[in-house]
C-alpha cells in the first residue's frame, strides 16, 4: 500500500501514458496511479489495461464515456481516492510537461515541509517554460498575474495543473461545488484552498511542453477561466460559509 496517488486524465495519450506510468513506478517511493480515461478514441485505455497485468496492485483506471472535460475528470479521481486510505493525492498530466521527478519534491513538501497543498510552479523562480512559443508563455503569465489581482492570491502559477493535496484539503473545500470545469478548475481548487486557510506551497519546475500527442487547450476554455475569476472574486464569505476548518 502507499500513502500517495497520482491521478491523470487522459484523453487520446496513446504516445505517453506507457512511458509515464513506467517512469512513475521507476522511483524508490512507491506512488499509485489513477488514469481518468474519457473514451479516448486511440484507445489509450487499453494500453492501460494491458499494462495493469504487470502493475496490478497499484495501477486503476476509471473509463467515462465521452470527454467529459478536465475538471470532472479530477473531481471524478479524487472521490475514488478519498474513497480510499490515500493521505496524499496529485494531479498530473500524461504528456511529460509535468517532470515526473518532481513528484518527490511536491510530495516532500506536504508530507515533510507543512504545506497543505504542494504547486509545481512554472514561474517561482522567474519563467521556467521550455518549448512554448513566446505568444503563449505571455499569456500564460500574464492569466496568473490577472488572478492574483483580482482574487489577491499571492500564488505566482495560479493556473498550473501539478498540485498535491493532503487528505484533509479535498475533504473540506467543497469540489462537488466547483464551478469550473476546465483550466479554470485548477485556479477555483487553489482559490478555496487559500480562503479556509491551508498553507500553499509553490515548488519549482520546469515545464516542457509536449513532443507527443496533442494539446487539449481551447478558447472555450480560456473564456471559462477569465469570467470565472471574476465570479470567485465575490464568493469568498460564501465559501467560508458553506465550508467549516478544524483548527
Amino acid at each position: 500500500m502507499s500513502d500517495s496517488i497520482i491521478i491523470i486524465p487522459t484523453y487520446n495519450e496513446k504516445e505517453n501514458i506507457e512511458n509515464i506510468i513506467k517512469e512513475v513506478f521507476s522511483f524508490e517511493k512507491t506512488f499509485h496511479i489513477l488514469i481518468v480515461d474519457d473514451g479516448s478514441p486511440d484507445r489509450t485505455a487499453n494500453i492501460v489495461k494491458s499494462l495493469q497485468k504487470e502493475f496490478s496492485e497499484k495501477l486503476f483506471m476509471i473509463e467515462r464515456e465521452g470527454k467529459l472535460g478536465l475538471g470532472t475528470a479530477y473531481i471524478t479521481g479524487f472521490h475514488w481516492a478519498l474513497e480510499r486510505d490515500y493521505d496524499f493525492i496529485t494531479e498530473m498530466d500524461a504528456d511529460f510537461s509535468h517532470p515526473p521527478k518532481d513528484l518527490l519534491n511536491l510530495y516532500d513538501a506536504v508530507k515533510n515541509q507543512g504545506a497543505d497543498v504542494a504547486v509545481g510552479s512554472r514561474y517561482i523562480k522567474g519563467i521556467s517554460v521550455v518549448n512554448w512559443p513566446l505568444g503563449r508563455i505571455l499569456i500564460s503569465y500574464f492569466a496568473s498575474m490577472y488572478v492574483r489581482t483580482i482574487l489577491g492570491m499571492s500564488i505566482q502559477d495560479t493556473t498550473a495543473g501539478f498540485v498535491c493535496y493532503k487528505r484533509k484539503v479535498l475533504e473540506k473545500i467543497g469540489i462537488d461545488e466547483i464551478k469550473m470545469k476546465g483550466y479554470g478548475f485548477q485556479i477555483e481548487m487553489k482559490f478555496r484552498s487559500r480562503v479556509l486557510g491551508y498553507k500553499i506551497k509553490e515548488v519549482p519546475i520546469i515545464f516542457t511542453d509536449r513532443t507527443e500527442g496533442n494539446s487539449k487547450m481551447s478558447g472555450g476554455i480560456f473564456s471559462e477561466a477569465l469570467w470565472g475569476v471574476l465570479k470567485l472574486r465575490f464568493s469568498t464569505g460564501k465559501i467560508k460559509k458553506n465550508r467549516k476548518i478544524e483548527n
